[in-house]
This record gives C-alpha cells, sequence and structure tokens, in this order.
C-alpha cells in the first residue's frame, strides 16, 4: 500500500521502535511505517489502518506492538473474532492486562454479550489502571443493555469516576454513557443533565453530546449546505425565468401588433389625403 513521502517512521512511539530493534533495520523502517499509517488512517478510514496493519503483521508477526496495532485495526474494521485473536496474541507475548477491555468489548462484537460480562468481573481487571478500569465499567454497561437489562447498566456506571468534578481523558464518555443510559430508562431530566456534564468534560470533541443536548431541548440544526434546497431554489429560479421569458415574448408581440396598427393608421391617412385630394 502507498506510504506518504513525509512518513520516515520515526513518528511511533519510543517503546515501539524499541520493539522494532530486534528487526533487521530495512525491514524495521518499513514496518514502522505502516504502523505510523495504521495511527493516522484508523478514526477516518479503518479498511485502509487493516491494509496496513495486515502488511506490518505480513512483516513482523513476533512483534507484540504489530499485533496490537493489527488487533485495533480489525477492531475499527469491526472484524471482531479476528480483533480478539490478535490481541490475545498481543497479550500472549507481553503479559500486559491493558487490552482487556477491548478483548471484551469485541466479545459483544461477537454477539456475546454475556461472555464480556463475565471478564468484568475477572481478577486481571483490578490491574487495570484507573483509564482501563473505566474503560471496562463501560464495556459491562454496555453488555447489560446488550442483554436487555437498561436499569442495570445505569446502575453499572455509577461509581466515584462518575461523581468526582474532576475532568479526565475518560470523563466525557463515562458522563455521556451515563446519559444515554438514563435516557434509555426514562429519566429525561436526569439524561439532560449529565449530557451537559458531559459536553463540558468533552474537550476534544469526542462526543455529540452538544447534538444530543439540542435534541432534547427540540432545537433542529440545519445543514449550511442543503443540495434539495438547492434543488429547489434553481427550479424557482428556472421558473422565474421563463416567466420572464414569456413577458418579453408577449411583449415583443404586442410591441409588432402596434407596429402594424399604427403603419396601418398612416396609409388609411395617405389613403384620405388622396381621397380628399381628389
Amino acid at each position: 500500500m502507498p506510504i506518504p513521502e513525509d512518513v520516515t517512521g520515526e513518528e511511533i512511539d519510543k517503546d515501539v521502535r524499541q520493539e522494532l530493534m530486534s528487526l533487521p533495520k530495512t525491514l524495521a523502517e518499513d514496518v514502522a511505517k505502516n504502523l505510523v499509517m495504521v495511527a493516522r488512517t484508523l478514526d477516518e478510514d479503518p479498511q485502509h489502518a487493516y491494509g496496513y496493519a495486515k502488511v506490518a503483521l505480513r512483516l513482523a508477526s513476533r512483534v507484540p506492538a504489530v499485533r496490537e496495532a493489527m488487533g485495533f485495526a480489525a477492531y475499527g474494521a469491526e472484524k471482531y473474532a479476528e480483533a480478539l485473536a490478535e490481541f490475545r496474541a498481543a497479550r500472549r507475548m507481553t503479559g500486559s492486562q491493558h487490552l482487556w477491555p477491548v478483548m471484551a468489548d469485541c466479545e459483544r462484537g461477537m454477539g456475546r454479550p454475556e461472555k464480556a460480562l463475565a471478564m468484568a468481573g475477572e481478577p486481571e481487571v483490578q490491574r487495570l489502571d484507573k483509564a482501563g478500569q473505566v474503560e471496562m465499567r463501560l464495556v459491562a454497561a454496555g453488555a447489560r443493555r446488550d442483554m436487555g437489562q437498561a436499569e442495570a447498566a445505569v446502575v453499572t456506571l455509577q461509581s466515584p469516576e462518575l461523581a468526582s468534578s474532576s475532568v479526565q481523558p475518560w470523563s466525557a464518555r463515562l458522563r455521556y454513557a451515563y446519559a444515554d443510559a438514563l435516557l434509555e430508562v426514562g429519566r429525561e431530566a436526569e439524561a439532560r443533565e449529565w449530557f451537559a456534564r458531559a459536553l463540558e468534560a468533552d474537550q476534544s470533541g469526542s462526543t455529540d453530546a452538544s447534538d444530543r443536548l439540542a435534541e432534547l431541548d427540540g432545537i433542529e440544526f440545519l445543514d449550511a449546505y442543503d443540495e434539495d434546497a438547492d434543488e429547489h431554489a434553481d427550479a424557482d429560479y428556472a421558473d422565474a425565468d421563463d416567466a420572464v421569458a414569456d413577458v418579453a415574448d408577449e411583449d415583443t408581440v404586442a410591441g409588432a401588433d402596434v407596429g402594424r396598427d399604427t403603419g396601418g393608421n398612416e396609409v388609411d391617412e395617405r389613403d384620405r389625403g388622396r381621397d380628399g385630394d381628389s
């Protein structure tokens, strides 16, 4: 797959670069460039990210960072079974627990929310950092909702992290999930409050909390560019142009008729003059 000239491979994290040092230099550079492209395209074009990850995996399947990148690319492309296999491989290589929440979410993606919920109760969760534990709570709440347990999802999200007034990288998503869960159980006023709190914490614009608030308030936004509206406007302009042309044509015909009448009158006058002379 094509790689832009400005990508050097030096953009990758130093820990990943350390892992790649086990490879020959040229090979390490190629793998690094593909990993950079995975990171660049993952959010906007998961399918392209998946393609770059496949190349990196073919070149260096024994590098944990490559297996993890392949997992996230497959996850972004909604290939959950493949993503889970790659995350498991990376976890076996490193012994790290940080992938546990996304592995559980893969179980949800595969239609097994009960498995995801069981993973939320495993000892591995206690070895996660605070961000990982919050992520696991979000996955567990999602699993509850998948299973039709909306009220339980609300309870699952209630935590000291949710109640905290401090803003952390995960605050917006946690508050948003809680608001959404409240809305599902019909607690609209509380949901609105938590969407507002999510918006306050959403410094990077990672949620659509502002849109959800507007929806609850009955505010409708129109796109600055509305193709249908433009089509209607073009039709109106065309009708107006036709009407102007019709009026112009009528004026032209009327003018011609007046000219003929005037000419006729002039002839009549001349005829009357000749009659007078005779």
